[in-house]
C-alpha cells in the first residue's frame, strides 16, 4: 500500500512538473513572438526615419533648379515632418498614412524634377535618387518582416493551447501594417 501511494505521488508530481514546464514554454513562446513583432516594427521605424533624413538633401537639390515649385517643396517638407512624428509613435495606421503622404509628395517632386534635365544629370541628385530607391526596397522588406512576425504572434494568440497563456504573458494580437487604399505601390523614382 505504501509503494502504491508513493507511485501516485510521483505521477502527480510529474504531471504538475509537466504542466509547469508547458506553462513556461507557452509564456516564453508568446513573449518571444511579441518581442519579435516589436523588433520588426523598429525596423520599419528605422527605414522611415532614413527615408525622412534623405528628404532635406533631396529638397535642397531640387530647390536650386526649381525654386518656383514652392508648393511641391512645402508638401514634401510637411510630409517629412509627419513621417518623422509617426515613426516615433506606436500607431501602425498612422505610420502607414504618413508613409503614403510621403510617397505622394515624392511622386510630385520627381514629376517636377522631370522638367529639369540638368537636375536629372546632377551627380548629387542621382545619388540621392539611388539611395531613396534602396531605402524603398529596405522599407518594403521591413514591412513584410513585420507582417510575418505579426502573423506568427496573432496565430499563437488565437489558437489552442497558446491562447490561454496570452493574457498571463500580457500579449495581445497586433495590427498588420497595411498601406492605405490606393497606396499599394512605392513611388516611381526612375528617370
Amino acid at each position: 500500500m505504501g509503494t502504491a501511494i508513493l507511485v501516485i505521488v510521483i505521477i502527480i508530481l510529474v504531471v504538475i512538473a509537466g504542466l509547469v514546464v508547458f506553462g513556461i514554454t507557452g509564456f516564453n513562446k508568446l513573449r518571444k513572438a511579441d518581442i519579435t513583432a516589436e523588433e520588426a516594427m523598429g525596423g520599419i521605424d528605422v527605414q522611415l526615419t532614413r527615408r525622412a533624413d534623405l528628404i532635406p538633401n533631396l529638397v535642397n537639390t531640387v530647390k536650386g533648379y526649381a525654386a518656383h515649385e514652392a508648393g511641391v517643396l512645402e508638401a514634401v517638407t510637411s510630409a517629412r515632418a509627419n513621417l518623422q512624428q509617426a515613426a516615433q509613435g506606436s500607431d501602425v495606421a498612422a505610420k502607414a498614412a504618413a508613409e503614403a503622404q510621403m510617397s505622394g509628395a515624392l511622386g510630385r517632386l520627381f514629376a517636377v524634377a522631370e522638367n529639369y534635365p540638368q537636375l536629372q544629370a546632377a551627380p548629387n541628385f542621382m545619388a540621392l535618387q539611388t539611395e531613396l530607391a534602396e531605402t524603398e526596397n529596405k522599407l518594403s522588406f521591413a514591412r513584410q518582416y513585420y507582417n510575418d512576425a505579426v502573423s506568427r504572434l496573432n496565430q499563437a494568440c488565437k489558437t489552442l493551447p497558446w491562447m490561454f497563456f496570452a493574457p498571463m504573458a500580457g500579449v495581445k494580437p497586433r495590427e498588420f501594417y497595411q498601406a492605405p487604399a490606393g497606396q499599394t505601390q512605392a513611388p516611381n523614382v526612375q528617370f
